[in-house]
This record gives C-alpha cells, sequence and structure tokens, in this order.
C-alpha cells in the first residue's frame, strides 16, 4: 500500500528534500529504521579505550595503538572536503570525530555526502586515532544509518535560548543544550541519594494511591476525575500524608514515598500543578527529630551530588553544612515587621489592620493563622540565605499537627527556608481522634476550597491508635532548583505544563 506522505510534505521544501534522501536508501536495499546497529561503545568509552592505550605504550615510543571500535550517535556536525570528511556524532556519554575518505568507502562515501544530514543518527565502524590537532577520532571503515531525522534542528539550534521553543519541544532543549541534560542528570542523582540517605536511616520506601476518594494532607484545591465503572468521582492526589500516617497506624515504623502531587493552583517559578514530593513518617519521632533528619539530609545529598554543602544560588552564597538555624515564627515576624502577632490573638480585624496598614493584599476571608502565614511570606521568607527551620505556627492553618503543650495557640510545626524559597513541611503528627476530628470539622467553616475534607476512615484509623510521630514533606522540584542553581521550576521538569497554543 502506497504511503501517504502529504502530512510531512506540509513541513516545507527541506522536509522533502529529506524524504527523498530515505527513499534513496529504501531503493538501494537499505533499511532506514533498522532495528539494530552494530555498537559495542559508548562514545565516551571508545575514547577512554583509546587513551588508555595510549597509556600503556612506553615513554617516547612511535607505535600507534591500535583499538578498534563499533560506535553510533547522533550527527551534529560535518565538513565535506572533497573526496574526505569529518563529522561529530553524539550520544548520551558525549561527542566524537569520525573521518570518512572515498579511498576507504568507495561508493559508500558518496552515499554519506549526498544522502546524510545533520541530525541523522549513524552507526560507524573502524579504528581509532588522534589527529594532528589531538582529537582522537575514529577513522570509518563501514557505517550504517541507523535513523533519518525528517525534519532538519532549528536554526541556531546550538545553544537554543527561546523558552517557549525549549519548554514545549523539551526533546530540542536536550539536543541543543548539554548544560540542561546535566541538570536532568542531577536531578536524577538528587534522588538516588535522597532514596540512599533514606534507606540507610531505615525507612521503608512505599507506595499509596494517586487516584483517592478522599484529598487531603494539605490546604490546596483538587483535580477532580470520574471512575466510569465504580460511578464516583475521584481526585488526583495533593498529598500522600493520610495514607503515609495509615501505615504508621498499622505498626510500618519509618515509611517513606517519592511520588507525584497535583494541586489545582496557579503556575509560577516555583508552582507547577504537577510536582515531586518526598513525604516521610517516623514513629515515635517529633518535629524537633524531623529538623535533625531534615538537615542531614540535605547536607548529605549535597555532599554525595556536588561534593560540597557550599552552594551558589541565584547569585548568592548559601551553606548547607549542619546545624541549621532554628527561628521562631512569631519572632522571625516581628523581627522584620515590628508586628507582635500575639497581640492581637485572636481578633482577627486588629492583625487585619497591621497588614493593611502596610499594604499586605489578604485573603478575602482570612482567619488569624492565615494572616500570619502571609506575613511570613511577603516579608521573612525574602529575608533568607541560608537554610532556616521557622517553626511553631499557628494551629488554625495546621489541622494536622499537635499542639504545643506550653501554647494552646500553636502546632509543633516548622517550614524549612533556604534562599527565599520555601523547600519543605514538617511537625509533630496530631495523633488524637477525638481532636483531630473536630480540626476537620472546624475547617469546615471555612468559605475556603482549599480547607481539608472531613476523612472519617482516617479518624478511623486513628482510633485504632497511632503512637507519637514525626512527618516530613520535603519539595523535590525546589531541592532540585537550589542544588542545580535555577531559579525557575521549569528548568527542573522535564515536561512543565503550559498553556495550549493559540
Amino acid at each position: 500500500m502506497a504511503q501517504d506522505l502529504s502530512y510531512f510534505q506540509a513541513f516545507g521544501e527541506q522536509v522533502e528534500q529529506r524524504l527523498s534522501k530515505l527513499e534513496h536508501f529504501a531503493t538501494r536495499g537499505q533499511p532506514t529504521y533498522p532495528p539494530r546497529v552494530l555498537r559495542n561503545h559508548t562514545l565516551a568509552e571508545a575514547k577512554q579505550l583509546f587513551e588508555e592505550a595510549e597509556a600503556a605504550l612506553p615513554e617516547g615510543s612511535e607505535v600507534k595503538p591500535e583499538v578498534a571500535a563499533e560506535v553510533a550517535g547522533r550527527l551534529v556536525a560535518i565538513r565535506i572536503m572533497g573526496k574526505s570528511a569529518f563529522a561529530h556524532v553524539e550520544d548520551g556519554s558525549g561527542r566524537l570525530q569520525i573521518y570518512l575518505s572515498k579511498n576507504d568507502l568507495g561508493d559508500d562515501y558518496e552515499i554519506f555526502k549526498k544522502d546524510f544530514d545533520l541530525g541523522d543518527f549513524i552507526a560507524a565502524q573502524g579504528k581509532l586515532f588522534r589527529t594532528r590537532t589531538g582529537e582522537v577520532t575514529l577513522h570509518v571503515g563501514s557505517y550504517q544509518l541507523a535513523a533519518k531525522a525528517l525534519h532538519p534542528l532549528p536554526e541556531k539550534w546550538h545553544g537554543l535560548k527561546d523558552i517557549e521553543v525549549r519548554y514545549r519541544q523539551r526533546y530540542l532543549d536536550l539536543i541543543a543544550n548539554p548544560e540542561v541534560r546535566d541538570i536532568f542528570r542531577q536531578r536524577g542523582r538528587i534522588i538516588t541519594a535522597m532514596r540512599r540517605f533514606l534507606d540507610g536511616e531505615g525507612f521503608l520506601e512505599v507506595e499509596t494511591p494517586t487516584l483517592q476518594p478522599l484529598y487531603g494532607g494539605a490546604l490546596a484545591r483538587p483535580f477532580t476525575t470520574f471512575h466510569n465503572t465504580l460511578g464516583m468521582q475521584l481526585y488526583l492526589r495533593i498529598s500522600d500524608e493520610l495514607y503515609l500516617k495509615r501505615l504508621i497506624v498499622g505498626g510500618l515504623d519509618k515509611v517513606y514515598e517519592i511520588c507525584k502531587d497535583f494541586r489545582n493552583e496557579g503556575v509560577s517559578t516555583k508552582h507547577n500543578p504537577e510536582f515531586t514530593m518526598m513525604e516521610c513518617y517516623w514513629a515515635y519521632a517529633d518535629f524537633e527529630d524531623m529538623m535533625r533528619l531534615t538537615e542531614n539530609m540535605v547536607a548529605s545529598i549535597a555532599q554525595e551530588v556536588l561534593g560540597t554543602t557550599q552552594i551558589t544560588f541565584d547569585g548568592q552564597e548559601v551553606d548547607l553544612a549542619t546545624p541549621w538555624r532554628r527561628l521562631n515564627l512569631a519572632e522571625g515576624i516581628k523581627e522584620v515587621t515590628g508586628i507582635d502577632i500575639f497581640a492581637s490573638y485572636p481578633d482577627v480585624k486588629l492583625l487585619l489592620d497591621e497588614c493593611r496598614q502596610r499594604g499586605l493584599h489578604v485573603s478575602p476571608q482570612p482567619s488569624w493563622g492565615k494572616l500570619v502565614d502571609e506575613l511570613l511570606g511577603e516579608y521573612v521568607e525574602p529575608t533568607i540565605v541560608n537554610p532556616t527551620f521557622i517553626h511553631t505556627f499557628p494551629v488554625d492553618i495546621s489541622p494536622l499537627a499537635k499542639q504545643n503543650p506550653a501554647d494552646p495557640r500553636v502546632v509543633e510545626r516548622f517550614e524549612i527556608f533556604v534562599a527565599g524559597m520555601e523547600m519543605g513541611n514538617a511537625y509533630s503528627e496530631l495523633n488524637d481522634p477525638i481532636i483531630q476530628r473536630q480540626r476537620f470539622l472546624e475547617q469546615q467553616q471555612y468559605a475556603d476550597d482549599e480547607a481539608h475534607t472531613l476523612d472519617d476512615d482516617y479518624v478511623l484509623a486513628l482510633m485504632q491508635g497511632m503512637p507519637p510521630t514525626g512527618g516530613l514533606g520535603v519539595g523535590i522540584d525546589r531541592l532540585v532548583m537550589l542544588l542545580t542553581n535555577q531559579q525557575s521550576i521549569r528548568d527542573v521538569i522535564l515536561f512543565p505544563l503550559l498553556r495550549p497554543k493559540e
């Protein structure tokens, strides 16, 4: 059956030319997209083999090492010089120069000249040598087309900068910008190092539902969906907290999960509706234990991945070495704004007047705790450079946290801030089912679509008894931003959510 190429031809003359070249390979009986090609080394491994063979020769020896290699990669540069050509190929490990000659390849050299384009994948076999300029190069004895690129790389694709193209067509960003590939390799190493640390501390990695009949564990709007067979509305999780604490009830004393959460909220340099979190729960621990766990974990990850705890973020020098600073929330607000938050408690209007006098735009129906939180975000958070635990939060914005025995207005909770950015949240977990249900009911009083739902099944779990427990949530994306010096969350998420193109 004849193939309909009209869709591809509509992309323009350059694609039509490449389609024609594709046909040339087919008429010669050569596979254009073969299922496999000859390849026994990555490009980096091939170069290393040659360099090791050179190093093994006696000093001053004029003998050239004999190293054969079969490599493959994408053509990223081609220089035709009459009867010979140099080209560069890239794979995930690096770049290697190849040399092709009509004397060696005969008609195959002409095929390379006429029918190969930048972006094509080539598999080449031959012997390695070093050019007069000192570059390790493969002298090609034979080659095969590994895959034809029908669409040319964008003009000036080296160092592609167009933000819209980079995010929408991440594959072009990765092709054009090696430093972007490095960011996502670092991301993988950061997550691996986090797992290694938590595993070493005796935590068990678990999996909890992404689709949930009730959402909870955070103050956020959910995404909703519908299950046809069961005829029920479901929610994409905003947090895995309540499920992980059910496991503590069940006798798993140290658990963690690295997972996707989904919150139906705005998009910014620090927010993406789909993001990655690590949450862990530790029986018989409290929020101070979680502080020590957090600072040791982040310092350990930085040391393992970067080789140092001294980093630069957005032009600021940041020291991740332990111990980290501890700052009482009320003291931090008073230090920066002069406002004594407890002077107005529990009168919301007094604190609201204080906020408005400073021109702070606040929630339309603020509670005392929400006003405190907005003062934190507006005035205190931007002043923080080195990692700081801001602790002791209002009860009404912390419905899952345990009250401070010495002050019932606040709970044993902290948030982590580094370089003006919130990195995580933790507390001594509320394990009293009577108080927990009352807190859920109090949340329903707020005309707020971010309030906690009443989860009676979770209350039932607490009725079975949960030991004193510490919990922690750390934003993976923001941690990667910090450790790779990226100021936008879109630069550390491979496929960030974008508005559809018009």
